[in-house]
């Protein structure tokens, strides 16, 4: 289970772990929209929301889709790499933290991956990385900066097993370091 920030490479370490590994990656931001609509939210419902309330607001709204969503997918693809989108390991809400931190206790490995132990510094970094790679900055209309939260949220940090930082190192190294940690283990 690969957790963190945006741009921090879950999808890009999480993949290159499954391959390396011999096991199936499962990258909950292309499979949620089913799971967010059995809970009630569709991607129509939250840009409503986000116009009514605001980009924060919606997100806290939706949090219980969230947790759902991670439920879900750690029940249906057990055994595989998962890696969960930026907002799936950070809430507000005390309910959805522990259904949260229940689904992932069965994960044996819940990697934390970020940049740099200086959150300053993660937080320019992958800011620069979403920029150029997705044009998003992860600022609200409101001036709610969404990096530093994800960067900084000490409930995201308490569901990982290991802290896994990135910094300069190449995606193929942070791959390698990891599946040697599941081997390992294996042994």
């Amino acid at each position: 289970m690969l957790i963190g920030p945006a741009g921090a490479g879950k999808s890009t370490v999480g993949a290159g772990v499954a391959t390396a590994l011999g096991r199936e990656f499962v990258d909950l931001d292309a499979i949620a929209g089913p799971y967010y609509a059995e809970a009630g939210w569709s991607v129509a419902r939250v840009r409503r929301r986000i116009e009514d309330v605001g980009r924060v607001a919606a997100e806290r709204e939706r949090e219980p889709a969230r947790a759902h969503a991670v439920e879900r997918a750690v029940g249906a693809f057990p055994g595989m790499v998962l890696a969960l989108g930026a907002g799936h390991s950070n809430y507000t809400d005390a309910s959805c933290r522990e259904r949260v931190r229940a689904a992932l206790r069965t994960c044996q490995h819940v990697w934390f991956l970020e940049p740099y132990e200086e959150p300053t510094k993660s937080v320019r970094e992958l800011r620069e990385r979403c920029l150029r790679e997705r044009g998003v900055g992860w600022r609200s209309e409101d001036g709610h900066d969404f990096l530093a939260e994800w960067v900084t949220d000490p409930f995201a940090r308490s569901l990982a097993t290991e802290t896994v930082r990135t910094g300069g190192e190449s995606p193929e190294e942070t791959v390698a370091r990891l599946a040697a940690l599941v081997n390992a283990d294996m042994k």
